[in-house]
């Protein structure tokens, strides 16, 4: 039986809760209409049901970043740590649309 492909997935994420960085290179993983933030080693920092967590952009940052909340804490993401800046513009749109479409689709 084949693993169903994520919906969203990026590594190198910068993971924030307000105000220290809990990692440098985490991930993102949307799967399955569950969200999960990871470490780069893969533990999980926090996990939601997707239509359970808000997301935006942030205020007084740059287009790679996007607020969120988990479980009732925030947390900031910087996508694209290793990439280009405007491909992590990119992948912040995209984390976004997943987040909002996974969570309408679900309703």
């Amino acid at each position: 039986m084949a693993m169903a492909e994520p919906e969203f997935r990026a590594t190198g994420v910068r993971i924030e809760r307000w105000p220290r960085s809990l990692t440098k290179a985490g991930q993102v993983l949307i799967k399955d209409g569950r969200l999960q933030l990871l470490t780069s080693y893969g533990r999980v920092i926090d996990s939601a049901p997707v239509r359970a967590v808000r997301a935006g952009k942030t205020w007084f940052s740059d287009e790679a970043s996007a607020a969120l909340t988990v479980n009732g804490k925030r947390y900031r993401l910087t996508m694209g740590q290793r990439d280009e800046e405007a491909d992590a513009s990119r992948v912040a749109g995209r984390f976004l649309k997943a987040v909002r479409g996974a969570g309408a689709s679900e309703g």
